[in-house]
């Protein structure tokens, strides 16, 4: 079943390894049905990460995400959810290295919160970040 996802790359990877990664996507099969960098404010990424809040690296989180661009992409494909959260690996890079090495977050990532690139976990999650970063689409 073909389905969107929302795949985002992270502001510690978005300017300076945005080409070698958008590489990687297509050359995984995803189509990119919508891109553009995108500033988060702070109050925008609170919203965006509000399923963490309360959680001890929620403040940390969402001021590194609202302090520099992000690459936000919409990504199709059959299984897109599932399939992306695969491709990028775990979500701690460290483990992501021992277990996924050719992933995204294997190659890109620094440890569990600066690890290159978010993907949604759920129809429900890629719908609501999709509208949040995209809203051009609903």
């Amino acid at each position: 079943m073909t389905q969107r996802t929302y795949a985002m790359l992270k502001p510690d990877v978005a300017s300076l390894h945005r080409d070698a990664i958008v590489k990687m996507v297509t050359e995984g099969g995803f189509k990119i049905v919508a891109q553009k960098e995108y500033q988060f404010t702070l109050a925008a990424a609170q919203e965006f990460y509000a399923e963490h809040e309360g959680r001890p690296f929620f403040d940390d989180l969402t001021t590194w995400i609202s302090s520099a661009p992000v690459y936000a992409m919409v990504l199709e494909k059959d299984n897109a959810i599932v399939d992306w959260r695969t491709f990028i690996g775990p979500t701690n890079s460290e483990k992501a290295r021992a277990e996924a090495p050719d992933s995204i977050r294997a190659k890109y990532g620094k440890d569990g919160s600066h690890n290159a690139v978010h993907g949604s976990d759920s129809v429900e999650s890629a719908k609501r970040e999709i509208l949040l970063v995209f809203p051009e689409l609903a």
